[in-house]
């Protein structure tokens, strides 16, 4: 499967890559006709703290099926692919969820702890309530950091995944996380996309330090230039990883793909910013389960089409298009 970009969206290696990651996110349509409206709940985690879980208005009940997007780092329900989803599932009255990672919904959650790449058990402990509560089908898709962690839910889940979901997709996913920490933190992408993310990220870690004095060295945290500085000082210590080599190598999903039991899509652009082509898994490196689309354009998370300004609803299609069979069998 490919995704050819648009002609006036297009460019080879980085130049290309760059472009169907920045527009797409900024300013190609995300669906057509209205906004997607949600229905928030509040759910209480096993440990006391709260997660916001968005339900677009419309199918809410009955047998229809259930698709649950996990967002990628610092994502919403906002936004430009969760819309673009949203949309694919107001057309088809499918039953649509999008759980935000701790932190992500517009609150500060109140644990010492906030989300990461691979945060399974967060992952699993969604999809088993939705599980409970939906009488019909669910499948799920994650973005990015969603992916991953989705990923990692299915392989640590094995042969019990599919009495939860009929099957996954992650999409544009860093499933070698180094070598995406790697990529991020260099020339362009350092610049603009760890700026981008650290503008947001640095000071919800401050408030989380307002309500935990003492919780990580606070000082370390605000010269952090980098997901890796940032990553050492918060996201491994808080999560129970020694330090960022450590959380990057126990959270990357690349190497236990083969122990995955359910239908999964992993779907990487070969010219994705984050995610370098020479760590993108070979068939070799997958079970039976597991469908590898590595198309040659789509940027991160991009996969633009269309006449200017362009739209990204090509890619809830074709992702559907391969996981809605799943559900009918």
């Amino acid at each position: 499967m490919d995704f050819p970009p648009p002609r006036w969206l297009g460019g080879r290696g980085a130049v290309g890559g760059n472009l169907q990651t920045i527009w797409p996110a900024l300013y190609s349509k995300r669906y057509h006709g209205p906004a997607p409206v949600y229905r928030r709940e509040r759910w209480t985690t096993p440990d006391g703290d709260f997660i916001d879980v968005d339900f677009q208005v419309g199918v809410e009940f009955g047998a229809a099926p259930m698709l649950v997007l996990f967002h990628g780092l610092e994502g919403s329900s906002a936004s430009h692919y969760a819309q673009a989803f949203a949309h694919w599932a107001r057309e088809r009255g499918w039953r649509y969820a999008v759980p935000h990672f701790r932190g992500c919904s517009g609150e500060i959650n109140l644990a010492p702890r906030a989300y990461h790449s691979g945060d399974f058990e967060e992952i699993g402990w969604v999809l088993r309530t939705l599980r409970t509560r939906h009488a019909g089908p669910i499948v799920a898709v994650g973005v990015s950091l969603g992916g991953n962690a989705l990923l990692r839910w299915a392989e640590e889940a094995g042969e019990t995944a599919s009495a939860v979901v009929r099957g996954v997709c992650a999409i544009s996913s860093p499933i070698d996380l180094a070598a995406g920490g790697q990529a991020i933190g260099r020339g362009f992408n350092r610049h603009v996309y760890t700026r981008m993310f650290l503008r947001t990220m640095i000071p919800k870690a401050l408030r989380k330090w307002e309500q935990h004095p003492g919780l990580f060295d606070r000082e370390r945290l605000r010269a952090a230039r980098d997901l890796y500085a940032f990553d050492n000082v918060f996201t491994a210590p808080l999560h129970g990883f020694r330090d960022t080599d450590d959380y990057w190598k126990r959270g990357s999903a690349k190497p236990h793909l083969h122990r995955i039991r359910v239908p999964a899509l992993v779907l990487n652009a070969r010219n994705d910013p984050f995610v370098p082509a020479h760590s993108l898994p070979r068939q070799a490196d997958v079970g039976p389960f597991v469908t590898l689309w590595q198309p040659h354009h789509g940027g991160h998370v991009g996969f633009p089409a269309g006449a200017w300004p362009g739209h990204v609803m090509t890619l809830p299609e074709q992702v559907m298009g391969w996981l809605a069979p799943h559900v009918a069998g």
